[in-house]
């Protein structure tokens, strides 16, 4: 059986490079944020975003106890501004939407915010960058992001953006992605 944990990795890691910059859009506990960071390596640069400060607390933690390259910027910021804090072009980023695991389920991405912060990494994304965007429609907010994201990016040129989509068609409410390329 496919693993979209696996193949989001995958996909993402070919546009990532050391010395690299970077965006995690939603920080969570700081798993991918870690990923980005060794990947990156001491020269690159890592942006993580989250609105909550047990994100922020958790994945400062993980972060230091696992000997990561310093080369990181907690924001404690909604993921909608991220050009405020990010002036250089990215060449990846990735967004996990939804809630913070193990947290208050009912604090989730927002449909306005996201797609702030979509629009706002296509805008940053270098040519050949990529960005991987999970959604989760096992919640409604989660539902409506997927589809909002649907249509949004059927509106895309393809010779500009590339953008696939990645699901279990007989798993509804499984999580699913879009792979987003510049050309």
């Amino acid at each position: 059986m496919i693993d979209l944990l696996t193949v989001e990795k995958q996909f993402i890691a070919s546009h990532v490079r050391e010395g690299g910059t970077v965006v995690d859009f939603t920080m969570g506990n700081g798993h991918d944020t870690l990923w980005l960071a060794q990947q990156v390596g001491e020269t690159g640069k890592v942006y993580a975003f989250d609105i909550q400060p047990k994100a922020l607390e958790n994945s400062e933690k993980l972060l230091r106890e696992s000997g990561c390259p310093q080369n990181y910027t907690l924001i404690l910021d909604s993921h909608a501004n991220v050009e405020q804090y990010v002036k250089e072009p990215i060449c990846a980023g990735m967004f996990n939407l939804g809630y913070l695991p193990g947290s208050d389920k009912s604090v989730t991405t927002l449909r306005e915010s996201t797609m702030k912060a979509v629009e706002g990494a296509l805008r940053l994304l270098e040519d050949d960058g990529g960005l991987l965007i999970a959604v989760y429609p096992g919640h409604e907010e989660g539902s409506l992001e997927g589809k909002m994201l649907d249509e949004f990016f059927a509106t895309l040129d393809r010779k500009k953006i590339c953008v696939s989509k990645l699901m279990i068609v007989n798993s509804p409410t499984s999580p699913f992605f879009f792979l987003v390329e510049k050309r």
